[in-house]
């Protein structure tokens, strides 16, 4: 069995693992690369390989840099398989839709720009970029493609190689994803982490780690850095709130329209049932936000049944102090509304949606407060935001950032370096004949950083690059 990494090597996003054996080809995962528009958008054309050439994908879970791609390879004419879990398939629905149409509508964008500079300059040539990567047909055909499996319920991939999924703790439907395969009678399992969560989220199970590994492909998001408790981090959510309302000002997020926002959603409900916010309006500006909602209502067997809220209250998203905004009119109202108030809006690194038209008439103001509650990779707007520059880039202008900005990592949906640890000791303890772990998925500080840990624990860690290959 070899490996190949093709995406998120050496980097956050664009997660895709290429596995060959037995003569097959699999994927696991095909995500969006995201960050600086040119350098993403030449990374996201170019496919990891010819589509005639792949014969399944496993999927771990629906974020976009994990699963963005798929209506690409649907475009390019993939037929095979793709294999999830059932609330991810769900999830893809619409996450996959919503990208397929920011991908039409920044096409329409850019080739509007580029006939306004060819009156303006008649040697001016179209934008190379208005062609969309893939649109709303190419999105359908994806999740035709797509079959939901159960967690821990074997499947045959491919002659030779049978996978299952166990619960990684993420976001709703989110698996590590073991891969057994058997070549010339002996099998040997790869276990691929998909983004691991943390133990105590709200909502969501704690990850499972599997068994019985002979390698390892593991994230690395948080691998330089430990959050604080996730009790904690409800704590100072209600303070940021409490200070925020005092002053009269606004609490803008940016957030994730997947997992997080149902996160917020969830502590703002237990916080107001505990009187420990004041009675503010809370708007959930997102109409991706609002069908992901739907989806998490529709898969409470993945819910965590130990929660006192999910066992007591019938309508965990749904109580008097929160709206969900959708159609563009409400969305803009919001900026002619006077009064504290809570926005949560897509996207989770502030890079395109609503969240946009909020920070551009509330970055200005000394009385709001934008707070972050997610990873935010480099070259975002997010992490401007997080390093507190005096002004930042917003629709093409600059707009000077006088609201607080508070980051809370608590609220990451990503293990820290303790938790990815643990994750990974607890499969060494069920696998004596663990070999080679990689490191994926993170920024080279936090990879490189984890990989010193674990190797002085015994661990034999690489750290591959964009190309690399390996075999188990």
């Amino acid at each position: 069995m070899e490996i190949e990494f093709s995406g998120a090597a050496r980097e956050v996003t664009g997660s895709c693992h290429i596995v060959r054996a037995n003569g097959h080809t699999v994927l696991l995962d095909c995500g969006l690369f995201q960050g600086r528009r040119a350098e993403s958008r030449a990374k996201n054309v170019k496919l990891p390989l010819p589509v005639a050439e792949i014969d399944a994908v496993v999927l771990s879970h629906a974020h976009i840099d994990h699963a963005g791609r798929l209506p690409l390879l649907a475009k390019e004419g993939y037929q095979g398989t793709i294999w999830a879990t059932a609330a991810t398939r769900d999830l893809c629905a619409i996450m996959l839709a919503d990208s397929a149409n920011i991908q039409e509508k920044d096409a329409e964008f850019l080739a509007r720009r580029a006939r306004t500079r060819g009156r303006d300059r008649p040697d001016a040539s179209a934008d190379p970029e208005a062609e969309p990567l893939y649109g709303m047909r190419d999105a359908t055909r994806t999740l035709e493609l797509m079959v939901g499996m159960p967690y821990n319920k074997e499947f045959e991939v491919l002659p030779g190689i049978r996978a299952h999924f166990t619960d990684a703790g993420h976001i709703l439907g989110s698996a590590s994803v073991v891969l057994d395969v058997t070549e010339r009678g002996e099998t040997r399992r790869l276990v691929f982490s998909g983004d691991v969560g943390r133990s105590g989220l709200a909502i969501i199970r704690d990850p499972v780690p599997p068994a019985g590994a002979h390698a390892v492909i593991m994230e690395s998001t948080y691998g330089d850095r430990d959050h604080i408790p996730v009790d904690g981090a409800r704590a100072q959510l209600a303070q940021v709130v409490r200070d925020t309302a005092k002053r009269g000002g606004r609490i803008i997020i940016p957030a994730f329209a997947v997992g997080r926002v149902q996160e917020l959603v969830y502590d703002l409900h237990s916080l107001a049932r505990e009187g420990a916010i004041p009675a503010i309006p809370i708007y959930i500006d997102s109409p991706l936000a609002t069908d992901a909602t739907t989806v998490f209502e529709m898969h409470p067997e993945v819910f965590d049944q130990s929660e006192a809220m999910v066992q007591r209250v019938p309508e965990i998203f749904r109580f008097d102090l929160v709206r969900f905004t959708r159609s563009v009119e409400e969305s803009k109202s919001l900026n002619t509304m006077h009064g504290p108030m809570v926005i949560i809006a897509a996207s989770g690194m502030a890079e395109s949606g609503r969240i946009l038209h909020h920070l551009a008439n509330g970055a200005p103001d000394q009385r709001n407060t934008v707070l972050i509650v997610g990873f935010q990779a480099e070259h975002t707007l997010g992490r401007r935001i997080v390093e507190r520059r005096e002004s930042i880039k917003v629709f093409g202008d600059m707009v000077p950032l006088r609201a607080q900005v508070e980051v809370l990592n608590g609220y990451s949906a990503h293990a820290d370096r303790a938790g990815l640890a643990a994750w990974l000791d607890a499969v060494r303890r069920t696998s004596p004949a663990l070999g080679r772990v990689w490191l994926v998925h993170g920024e080279p500080a936090a990879q490189d950083a984890l990989a010193t840990s674990l190797r002085s624990k015994g661990y034999h860690v690489a750290v591959p690059t964009p190309g690399e290959r390996g075999s188990v």
